[in-house]
């Protein structure tokens, strides 16, 4: 059977590349794309779009009956830099509309939902190399207290209403479809836009900071791969780990520099710094690997040659 697929969020930095991707696979009159806000023209016209605030219950669960929806992507949230600047408005968007679902999904009128965690759940006292599965999270943003209470009430769900729920924790992302959207991992897509029309780049976070990182084509394929697992595969309710590549600004500095020469690297660490040094450094993502099969494809070189491509081709 089909799922009708809604995807709240749609217009974002995910939503948008996951919904050209699933519309490929399921059918574009199969996935309907919302948002507070309308988007890019071949997300719009591809396929079904609705205007929709997230944090609006009633609107949300008409959506939902309208189209017949069996699967949701909650992926509307404040991310962690701009959650830092509006900390209630972030803790309202992010908890509001998980519980919107979540309940919609215990009064069985969505089938099967996924809700996206991020390395923000951790904090200053996790082991930052390889962190584990299941480790010690004390998040100091507001972004990563709306993530780990999540995915509590995630597992809860689970445990007490048999909501099929899942999630994995998302590293950084890069992407050149889309522009950074309030991230502290954002200089990582930042930096070849930077380079490309600049041939410069001054980073907010010092030259060794290492961040989790991943190239979005591999993260949209860890996202639908989880939802399309047999739900006696998926041991874990709260969130996965998803590990991709851990790399410095240094080391993505240097390999632009084997594309752009002249590039020019230099660094004024802000209040993101903070954030970073708060977060892994590399993630151990073994009972992905395990439970449902992930493993990540782009590595940093094949990552800085496929976005400095796409990226020159954009600008000419």
């Amino acid at each position: 059977m089909t799922p009708k697929i809604l995807i709240i969020g749609a217009c974002g930095q995910i939503g948008s590349e996951l919904t050209m991707s699933l519309r490929q696979i399921h059918g574009n009159k199969n996935v309907v794309a919302a948002d507070i806000r309308e988007g890019k023209d071949e997300l719009m016209t591809s396929g079904p779009f609705e205007i929709i605030n997230a944090m609006d219950y009633d609107v949300v669960k008409n959506c939902v009956e309208k189209h017949q929806i069996t699967d949701v992507y909650l992926l509307a949230a404040m991310l962690s830099a701009t959650g830092e600047k509006f900390p209630m408005k972030a803790w309202d968007l992010n908890m509001n509309s998980l519980f919107h679902v979540l309940n919609l999904a215990k009064d069985g009128l969505i089938k099967k939902l996924f809700w996206p965690s991020s390395i923000a759940v951790f904090g200053p006292t996790t082991p930052r190399e390889n962190t584990p599965q299941f480790t010690i999270m004390e998040p100091t943003t507001v972004y990563g207290i709306t993530k780990q209470t999540g995915e509590r009430w995630c597992e809860y769900y689970h445990n007490k209403y048999g909501v099929d729920v899942r999630s994995i924790r998302y590293p950084g992302l890069i992407s050149w479809k889309t522009l950074p959207g309030g991230g502290t991992t954002d200089y990582a897509v930042d930096i070849f836009h930077k380079a490309i029309k600049d041939n410069a780049y001054d980073c907010f976070l010092s030259e060794n900071t290492a961040l989790p990182m991943m190239y979005m084509d591999d993260a949209v394929r860890a996202t639908m791969s989880i939802m399309e697992a047999p739900s006696d595969a998926i041991k874990i309710r709260s969130s996965y780990n998803l590990g991709g590549i851990s790399f410095t600004p240094d080391m993505i500095s240097k390999e632009i520099k084997t594309h752009l020469p002249d590039f020019k690297m230099s660094y004024t660490p802000d209040f993101r710094q903070a954030i970073a040094d708060s977060w892994p450094m590399s993630i151990d993502d073994t009972a992905a690997q395990n439970d449902w099969n992930w493993k990540h494809n782009y590595d940093l070189k094949e990552m800085t040659n496929v976005m400095l491509k796409n990226l020159s081709t954009e600008t000419v």
